[in-house]
């Protein structure tokens, strides 16, 4: 069986799409269908399943994903021992705000360094990262978390990350040289979607201290929340790297609280079993020696 067959099964997997998953290798769709309708006639077992517009696997796929994962980094960790490639693909998974505002700069080095290298970035929640990184879907995944994320993965600390309140220049709060919990409860909060890491922090510090959340928006994008506070809708509470522009050219404020539970570990998460490819132990390097502010 030809291995490209496995790569194509493992990009439907993820994409859950074949029209996605053919976007991305650059196949036509009729060519991504052809290749699992023959993986599926040679296990015997359909690979995949519809409910509605949702693609998912079947048992039998969910089983075969885990040994074409094994095959594809078996294959590629065999070209780099023998032919010391540094080619191939790196998959990453981490959240939107890190995707957005801290690992460019990182990936442009690591694609000068490898420029044969494949670099696919997986924007996901903190919980799906780590079952991925668990099941070999993403090489390595980068969160912001308590350390360690998850003590059965290999977990590497790569600095602190301030969680801080920003508000429009003409609010209220930005009047008070010290806020308390309790001033929190009587404003609009413009909100992550439910399930975000920083988001519940928060809830539950505030109900652990009586004070109610007032939710004016819910938004699942960071600049969308950014362009919605400086419209004045409300103050909204996000990683200090994600505003740091618009604070130091006055065009949002921080609000002068602090708490000790709104502070998150950047950081590092990894099969304690996975290979280390160059590009892979590259990036590591780069991400942990190089700190940005």
């Amino acid at each position: 069986m030809d291995l490209t067959y496995f790569r194509t099964f493992r990009e439907v997997a993820r994409r859950k799409s074949f029209t996605r998953a053919a976007e991305e290798l650059g196949y036509a769709q009729s060519s991504i269908t052809m290749q699992i309708q023959k993986l599926e006639r040679e296990y015997g077992a359909p690979l995949f399943e519809r409910y509605g517009r949702t693609l998912r696997l079947t048992p039998p796929g969910e089983s075969l994903l885990v040994i074409a994962q094994q095959l594809l980094e078996l294959y590629d960790q065999s070209k780099e021992m023998i032919a010391n490639q540094v080619s191939g693909t790196l998959t990453i998974g981490t959240i939107n705000s890190l995707a957005a505002y801290y690992l460019p700069p990182y990936l442009h080095k690591l694609k000068q360094l490898y420029p044969g290298l494949s670099i696919q970035l997986f924007p996901d929640s903190e919980s799906s990262i780590l079952t991925k990184v668990k099941d070999g879907d993403y090489d390595i995944g980068l969160l912001l978390d308590q350390y360690p994320a998850d003590p059965s993965l290999a977990c590497t600390s790569v600095r602190e990350e301030q969680l801080v309140f920003v508000a429009p220049l003409d609010h209220p709060l930005t009047e008070q040289k010290d806020i308390q919990l309790a001033d929190l409860g009587n404003t609009e909060f413009i909100v992550t979607e439910e399930g975000c890491i920083y988001r519940g922090k928060f809830e539950r510090l505030l109900k652990d201290n009586a004070v109610a959340l007032q939710i004016g928006f819910e938004l699942g994008n960071v600049e969308a929340i950014k362009q919605c506070v400086m419209s004045g809708l409300g103050i909204a509470l996000l990683p200090r790297i994600t505003v740091a522009s618009e604070l130091a050219i006055g065009k949002l404020v921080q609000l002068p609280f602090t708490h000790n539970q709104l502070t998150m570990d950047l950081q590092l998460v990894l099969h304690p079993k996975k290979w280390m490819s160059q590009p892979l132990d590259t990036f590591i390097q780069l991400v942990t020696n190089q700190p940005q502010e």
